[in-house]
C-alpha cells in the first residue's frame, strides 16, 4: 500500500469514527412585537380595550393588516423591517370587522353590521391599502366571519356565521337564522358583487342541521373550499366555481386520555373524556387532498387536538393531547380554566424554501406548536411563545416570517395589551422555552407554572428549587430545575404536605435551605381567605415540621401585599431568617417597607426598613430575598407591563450594616446599592416585558438566577422568563 493510500485509509476510518459538528437546524425565534394600541389615533381613549384577531399582509409582505373589533377599525403595521414595526395606522369601518384578506392591492375586511343575533348583517369592503380608502362594498346579507382567497386569485369565500347568542337557552342550537357560504368572483384585485353565489349549508349535519354554524373557510389550488361547521360538528368541500358542495362529513370524535379535565387547582393528567367532539374552527388546505383543523371544541367538546382529514373525510393524523402535553412542559398549561384544555383555534400552512411547516396555535396556552408535514404524521419542531389569546397566524414564507394576532386586551386590568408578534425563521438555536418540564414515567409532563420563589442548592452547582403559588392551590409544590441544561428543566415536583395530604390554605412566595436537608417556606397572607402571614419549615419529603405565625404586635398591620420571599443567614443554632414584606403596611411611612428578621434559636422578631424607589405609574414592592457573600440581593419591581414597566430592579444591602429593631419600635433605614438591573433580560425574548419578576438566588458557584411568575397562565400569556446573569459579586 501506498504511503497515500495509507493517508486516505486513516482519514476515511478517523472521519467515520468522530462525529462533526452538525449545522444548526433552521428554527423560528420572535424577533419583534408590536401592541396595537399604539396604531391608536392621538385623540383615542388609549384605556378602552383594543385588538387584533386576524391578519393578512401585502403581497409585497412588508404591510400587516389586521382586523380590530373593539376598535370598529383596520389596522396597518409597517414591517419593512420586521425586527422594527412601525405603527401603519388604522381605518374606522362602519361596524365590527371580522376578517381580512388581501388581493392584488387590496385587502378584502368583512364587517358585522348586526343589530341583533335575530337580525344579522353585514357587508364585505374592498379597501385600497396604498390609499387607506374603502373603494367597493358588497352586501352579505348576514353576519360574515372568514374570509379566503383562492391560490390564482379569482374567487373569494366569506362565511357567514350568523352566530348563536350564547346567553339564550345556555347558548344551545339550532338559533336561527342559519349561516351560510358566500362565493364572489375576483376581477382585478376586487370582488365583483353581482356573481355573489350563496350555498345553502343546512340539511348536512346530524347536529342541528337546521342550523348551521360556518366559521372558517381555506381554498385550495383546484378551488375548492374547505369550510368547518364549528358547533355542528361538520365538515364541506364546497367547490368554488358552481358552489356545489363536493364533499361533507362529521368531524367525528376523540377519546382522550391521561388528561386533567378538573378546575382544581393542581395538575392531574389522570383523567379521561370519551366521545369528545371535535368541533372545529380554523381549516387549512396542507395540498389538494389534506386539510388540518384545529379543534377548539369551544361548544360542547374540549378535544385538545388537531386532525388532519383528506378531503373524503378520512383521519390521516389525529394529535390527540400530544400538542397540549409539551405546552404543560412549557408551563402554559391554564389549569384554572382547564375545563376544555389549551383550546386549539388557530392554524396555518406554508412552505419555507422546500420545507412544509404547519402551525397550530393555543387559545388558552397562548404558544404555536410548529411542526413539519411529512405527508403522514407531522414531526414537532419547536414551540413559539405568543401573545395572549393567538387568534390569527400568519406565513410570510417570502420574508422568511411568521406572524401572530393575539387578540386578547387586558388593559382595563392593568395587564398586558393585544400584540401583534413577528418571529423570522434561520439557522439559530430556539430562544424559547427558557425551562421546561421532565416527562413521567407514564408519558404525561410534570406540570408547572407560578414560580414565586428560588434557592440554589448548597453544594451542587446549577441546582436549584422554586415554589408554587397560590394558583396551585391544592398543591403547593417544591419543584427541582436543572439549570445546566438548555433549557432548564424541572426534574422533580415535591407536594408540600400536613399530615400526609397536599397542605391547604398556602400561598408559597420564597423558598431558602434550613441546612439540614429540607426547607423554610414564606407563606404570603391574606385576611379575606383566612390564609395567615407565616413561615414554615418542612423536611426533603416535603412534610411541614413547623409553622411559625407573624408576631402579634405586627399583624393589626396587615395587608393583603405579606412576605415575598425568605432567605437563611448562618449555620446551625445561629442562623436567622431574613424576609422582605411586599408593600407598605398600616404603620409603614409611604415608600418604606419591612425586611423582616427572626432568630430561629430564640424566637424573636425584628425588622429594619427598606425605601423603595418612585414610580409614576402603579405601585413599586420587594418579590424576592436572598444572602449571598454578605449582602442581601433584594428584588425591587413595579406592577407594570409593557412599555409602561420600569423597575425590575437587583439591589443589594450589606448584612454587617443592618441593626434591626424590635417591632414596634422605630426602623432603621437600610442603605441600597443597585446590583442588576433586569428590563435587558426581560426585553432579550422580544415580547412584552412581564410584570412579576418574583423569584432570584445565586447558587453554589456564586451565579445569579432569576425568573417570572407567569400566574398560571391566568391573565398573562403564561410566558416564563428563566435566565441567568452570571457570576454576583458585591462590588463598589
Amino acid at each position: 500500500m501506498s504511503r497515500k493510500s495509507l493517508y486516505i485509509g486513516l482519514w476515511t476510518a478517523l472521519a467515520a469514527s468522530v462525529a462533526l459538528p452538525a449545522a444548526a437546524e433552521p428554527v423560528f425565534n420572535r424577533i419583534a412585537s408590536f401592541p396595537v394600541a399604539d396604531n391608536l389615533p392621538k385623540d383615542a381613549d388609549k384605556s378602552k380595550p383594543t385588538s387584533s384577531e386576524i391578519i393578512t399582509a401585502s403581497e409585497d409582505g412588508k404591510t400587516l393588516i389586521y382586523s380590530d373589533s373593539p376598535y370598529g377599525a383596520i389596522g396597518f403595521v409597517d414591517i419593512t423591517d420586521p425586527a422594527k414595526p412601525l405603527a401603519g395606522g388604522i381605518i374606522k369601518v362602519e361596524g365590527e370587522p371580522t376578517s381580512v384578506a388581501t388581493v392584488g392591492g387590496n385587502v378584502l375586511a368583512a364587517v358585522n353590521t348586526s343589530e341583533s343575533k335575530t337580525n344579522p348583517s353585514g357587508r364585505l369592503d374592498v379597501i385600497d391599502i396604498a390609499t387607506r380608502k374603502v373603494n367597493a362594498t358588497c352586501d352579505l346579507g348576514g353576519q360574515p366571519d372568514s374570509v379566503a382567497i383562492s391560490p390564482d386569485k379569482t374567487f373569494a369565500a366569506v362565511v357567514i356565521e350568523n352566530e348563536r347568542d350564547e346567553e339564550l337557552n345556555d347558548g344551545e342550537i339550532p338559533q336561527m337564522p342559519s349561516g351560510n357560504l358566500k362565493i364572489f368572483s375576483l376581477k382585478d384585485g376586487a370582488p365583483d358583487c353581482v356573481t355573489m353565489k350563496t350555498v345553502d349549508l343546512t340539511g348536512l349535519s346530524e347536529i342541528a342541521p337546521s342550523d348551521a354554524e360556518p366559521e372558517f373557510v381555506s381554498i385550495n389550488s383546484q378551488n375548492q373550499i374547505a369550510v368547518t361547521l364549528q358547533e355542528n360538528n361538520h365538515i364541506a368541500v364546497v367547490d368554488a366555481a358552481t358552489g356545489k358542495i363536493v364533499s361533507h362529513f362529521s368531524a367525528g370524535t376523540v377519546d382522550l386520555d391521561k388528561i386533567d379535565v378538573k378546575n382544581d387547582g393542581a395538575f392531574k393528567f389522570d383523567g379521561s373524556m370519551k366521545g369528545v367532539l371535535r368541533e372545529p374552527d380554523t381549516v387549512k388546505w396542507l395540498d389538494n387532498d389534506r386539510f388540518v383543523v384545529a379543534n377548539e371544541g369551544d361548544y360542547k367538546g374540549g378535544s385538545r387536538s388537531f386532525t388532519i382529514f383528506t378531503k373524503d373525510g378520512k383521519v390521516a393524523y389525529e394529535s390527540g393531547p400530544s400538542l397540549e402535553y409539551k405546552i404543560a412542559e412549557a408551563g402554559h398549561y391554564p389549569d384554572k380554566r382547564n375545563k376544555k384544555g389549551v383550546e386549539l383555534e388557530g392554524a396555518e400552512f406554508a412552505k419555507f424554501g422546500d420545507t412544509p411547516y404547519l402551525f397550530v396555535a393555543s387559545e388558552r396556552g397562548s404558544m404555536v406548536g410548529v411542526y413539519k408535514d411529512t405527508g403522514a404524521d407531522p414531526e414537532f419542531v419547536q414551540l413559539l411563545p405568543s401573545g395572549i389569546g393567538p387568534e390569527g397566524v400568519l406565513a410570510i414564507p417570502s420574508r422568511n416570517l411568521l406572524i401572530t394576532a393575539n387578540e386578547t386586551d387586558l388593559v382595563e386590568d392593568g395587564g398586558a395589551r393585544s400584540h401583534v408578534m413577528i418571529y423570522e425563521l434561520k439557522d439559530q438555536k430556539p430562544n424559547y422555552p427558557l425551562i421546561v418540564s421532565s416527562t413521567k414515567d407514564d408519558g404525561t409532563p410534570v406540570g408547572w407554572g407560578a414560580l414565586s420563589g428560588l434557592v440554589g442548592d448548597l453544594k451542587e452547582s446549577g441546582k436549584l428549587y422554586a415554589v408554587s403559588d397560590s394558583i396551585y392551590y391544592s398543591a403547593p409544590t417544591i419543584y427541582t430545575i436543572d439549570a445546566k441544561q438548555t433549557p432548564a428543566k424541572i426534574t422533580n415536583a415535591l407536594v408540600v404536605k400536613r399530615g400526609g395530604q397536599a397542605a391547604q390554605k398556602l400561598d408559597l412566595e420564597g423558598i431558602t435551605t434550613d441546612g439540614d436537608g429540607g426547607f423554610w417556606l414564606a407563606n404570603e397572607g391574606d385576611q379575606a381567605k383566612l390564609v395567615p402571614h407565616a413561615i414554615l419549615n418542612v423536611n426533603d419529603k416535603g412534610e411541614i415540621k413547623k409553622e411559625i405565625a407573624l408576631p402579634d404586635d405586627l399583624l393589626p398591620n396587615q395587608i393583603r401585599y405579606g412576605l415575598e420571599g425568605i432567605t437563611r443567614v448562618g449555620e446551625g443554632d445561629d442562623a436567622v431568617l431574613w424576609m422582605p414584606i411586599q408593600r407598605e403596611w398600616k404603620d409603614d411611612e409611604k415608600g418604606f417597607v419591612k425586611l423582616l428578621r427572626y432568630d430561629i434559636k430564640k424566637k424573636e422578631w425584628s425588622a429594619v426598613s427598606y425605601p423603595l424607589d418612585k414610580t409614576e405609574k402603579g405601585w413599586v414592592g420587594l418579590s424576592e430575598i436572598t444572602a449571598h457573600d454578605g449582602q442581601l440581593y433584594i428584588i425591587e419591581r413595579d406592577n407594570q407591563v409593557g412599555a409602561n414597566a420600569v423597575n425590575k430592579r437587583l439591589y443589594r444591602v450589606a448584612l454587617d450594616g443592618l441593626k434591626p429593631a424590635k417591632i414596634g419600635e422605630k426602623l432603621p433605614v437600610v442603605e441600597k446599592t443597585l446590583a442588576h438591573d433586569f428590563m435587558g433580560d426581560l426585553k432579550a425574548s422580544n415580547g412584552y416585558v412581564a410584570e412579576k419578576l418574583e423569584g432570584f438566588t445565586v447558587d453554589s458557584d456564586g451565579n445569579g438566577y432569576a425568573v417570572t411568575d407567569n400566574d398560571g397562565v391566568d391573565g398573562s400569556s403564561g410566558e416564563t422568563m428563566f435566565f441567568n446573569i452570571g457570576k454576583v459579586q458585591a462590588t463598589n
